[in-house]
């Protein structure tokens, strides 16, 4: 009997401890699911329980880490679109490119200006210094200097790096751009910005332009089977590209497309190849490592080997660029007896021009409404003199330029959206 009592009185004195701990361990609980610490008995059972083959194969399809990745959400998309340029040149281009700068500047937009390695290093430090002395610049921050040039080597694949480069610079700095446009400081556009904007404002904002084509011809020869080494890849110093032996056969993992190496990208087909949600942009990045002239096939055939982008490329570089027939390797460069041919053509930009060359005077004049030294008119310009300052920038203006380029537009994505000229 003593002995009962004393079992009991023990228990008693451990039963008031117990109580304390479980209103603790309850108190715990009640708060780990308000704080969102746990969210669920799944979640409970997951710290205690391994996981059960039956319930395993409640979803017997794997999901790879591919399919989890997905970019951050875009910005809501305004009725008014933005472009995200590209405009890069080499040694004596200064001068150039800032006025190509000029007739293309909008505070909507965003711009990456890149002098490569063999211009002077005077000259690049000019162009950074011009940049961050423009007040118009300065005050909206839209215009970014590559402040480290890379090496680019014409016909090499440095110019793709360099593109790719300039694409990543774009997406790090902002996600609020529609369509990504590379040009250089010999191309000038034929229309305004506001001109610009306002042709793209109805399109489909997934569509890219890029002129392409399968029928490679005498390129197969030429161009896909020789194998090529680019010294700008590991050279400080600009030199050309130099062939190699033996020649390699033509892919089979892939189609070869060719085409023109000035483009129109859609923001998610930039996002595509430079994250690339698969493997075939890098792939397709290390195959053209050593192609001639791979600026004019590596984004032709990444967008036309992958299904869902094939379906939204427009066949056209929107471009007015005068060849020899058959083409040789260098086009015609314009002059002021082109002007009515380019003009009549619709298309929104013109390449080569020669610095100050009387054409682009004409165009200035006539076409653009910019005076020498200043921006082309738009519907966000303020001050005195006309464009010195920032109004409204979701004001435009536009002008015959846009009803052209709205033609031209209309007739290419139609042929498009039939599948009639695209990735054939």
């Amino acid at each position: 009997m003593m002995m009962a009592m004393g079992i009991l009185n023990m228990e008693k004195k451990w039963l008031f401890p117990l109580f304390v701990t479980s209103a603790f361990c309850m108190l715990f609980l009640a708060t780990s699911f308000n704080m969102g610490l746990v969210s669920s008995f799944h979640s409970i059972n997951s710290l205690f329980f391994l996981p059960s083959d039956t319930h395993r194969n409640q979803n017997s399809s794997l999901v790879f880490v591919e399919r989890k990745i997905s970019p951050a959400p875009a910005p809501v998309k305004t009725s008014i679109p933005r472009f995200a340029y590209l405009i890069s040149g080499s040694k004596g281009d200064l001068e150039k490119l800032w006025r190509t700068l000029h007739a293309l500047y909008h505070p909507l937009n965003h711009y990456v200006l890149h002098l490569d390695l063999e211009s002077p290093l005077e000259e690049r430090l000019e162009l950074a210094s011009r940049v961050e002395k423009q007040h118009i610049f300065s005050e909206v921050g839209n215009v970014f200097v590559i402040p480290k040039a890379n090496m680019v080597t014409y016909r090499g694949p440095t110019m793709v790096a360099n593109t790719l480069h300039a694409c990543a610079i774009l997406l790090k700095r902002s996600k609020d751009w529609d369509w990504f446009i590379n040009l250089s400081a010999s191309d000038y556009p034929l229309v305004t910005q506001d001109d610009l904007l306002y042709a793209f404002s109805n399109l489909d904002r997934s569509l890219s332009f890029i002129d392409h084509t399968s029928r490679l011809g005498w390129k197969l020869e030429k161009r896909a089977m020789p194998l090529i080494i680019d010294p700008g890849l590991y050279h400080s110093t600009k030199k050309d590209v130099f062939w190699v032996n033996p020649k390699r056969t033509l892919p089979t993992a892939f189609k070869l497309f060719t085409g023109s190496a000035w483009m129109v990208l859609s923001h998610d087909f930039v996002e595509y190849v430079v994250w690339g949600w698969d493997n075939l942009p890098r792939t397709l990045l290390m195959y053209y490592t050593n192609f001639l002239s791979s600026p004019e096939g590596y984004f032709q055939t990444v967008a036309c080997n992958v299904p869902e982008l094939s379906k939204t490329i427009v066949n056209t570089d929107l471009h007015y660029i005068s060849w020899d027939v058959p083409p040789k390797q260098h086009p015609h460069v314009l002059n002021i007896n082109d002007t009515d041919k380019m003009i009549a053509s619709g298309a929104a930009f013109a390449r080569k021009f020669k610095q100050d060359d009387p054409a682009i005077e004409l165009i200035d004049k006539d076409y653009l409404r910019k005076r020498n030294g200043l921006f082309t008119f738009g519907g966000w310009c303020s001050g005195k003199p006309k464009c010195t300052e920032v109004g409204n920038v979701y004001k435009l203006k536009p002008g015959p330029g846009a009803q052209r380029l709205q033609q031209l537009l209309a007739g290419l994505t139609l042929k498009a959206k039939s599948g009639e000229d695209q990735c054939k």
